[in-house]
């Protein structure tokens, strides 16, 4: 059949502009190097936004915060596809603002972390809610279309905020943040044995190990920046979260140049 008599035929039209609506997957495949990565962003995030409010008025720290996270999405949005520096460029602005988003829960509102935790919680798993309503899953490999994406980052919005309260609140009971760390540590393999084991889907494993990340990586860098008399190693937050960039964009690099993240299909 000509290409003419494909595009004259209503359903033919349908299909193709689906089709043509349809983008690479914009996330990238989930590897060694992925877990590596968020747990450096989530550590950043959370030494460059206490950085920020220190050196800067709050108010204006969580505006230019605000102001990032924006143009950060604005231009992974209008990508086609998958580019390692501007995902993951997004998903630092998310750590940042995500951070203080919960903390100005706590701090300028007066909201305790035992009730910030299970309210991001909600709101997490409302996201998810109307997520699956939508989409009919919640697996990172269908991030193929505007919708998709926009839950996608929502989520991922929700679970650093969640994540944030989460790692606060088990270092306000007693544990610290060394404590914190490796409680979470702990945590983040629970899902992993689960799902080897047959009885955790990969999509439900995969949010969990998620959320956990952000609890993760900022009880280790507030272990690292933090002074001794707080339980840290009294390093800086302004050293810790330069250094941790640079870490972070040695990955990212590395992964723009080899493509070992690009997902099939």
């Amino acid at each position: 059949m000509s290409t003419e008599h494909v595009l004259d035929h209503p359903d033919n039209l349908a299909v193709t502009h689906a089709h043509v609506n349809r983008m690479a997957n914009k996330v990238p495949a989930v590897t060694v190097y992925f877990w590596i990565i968020k747990v450096l962003t989530t550590g950043m995030g959370e030494t460059a936004s206490d950085f920020l409010a220190k050196a800067l008025n709050p108010v204006l720290a969580v505006g230019l915060g605000g102001f990032g996270l924006a143009v950060s999405l604005v231009i992974q949005f209008s990508v086609r596809r998958y580019v390692a520096w501007i995902y993951w460029t997004g998903i630092v602005m998310v750590s940042v603002f995500g951070t203080m988003a919960a903390d100005v829960l706590h701090v300028v509102l007066g909201v305790p972390y035992a009730i910030s935790t299970p309210l991001f919680m909600i709101v997490l798993a409302a996201v998810f809610a109307l997520w699956y309503a939508s989409e009919r899953t919640l697996s990172i490999h269908s991030i193929r279309t505007r919708r998709s994406e926009f839950f996608y980052w929502a989520a991922v919005l929700a679970t650093f905020a969640l994540g944030t309260a989460a790692g606060d609140l088990t270092a306000s009971i007693g544990l610290r943040y060394l404590g914190s760390a490796v409680l979470f540590a702990i945590a983040i393999c629970v899902p992993a044995v689960l799902h080897r084991a047959g009885t955790l889907g990969a999509v439900t494993a995969f949010w969990i190990a998620y959320v956990i990340t952000r609890p993760l990586g900022a009880s280790l860098a507030d272990w690292m920046a933090l002074p001794r008399g707080r339980g840290g190693l009294a390093m800086g937050l302004g050293p810790v979260t330069l250094s941790w960039t640079v870490a972070i964009l040695g990955f990212v690099a590395y992964l723009a140049v080899s493509k070992r993240d690009t997902q099939a299909g």
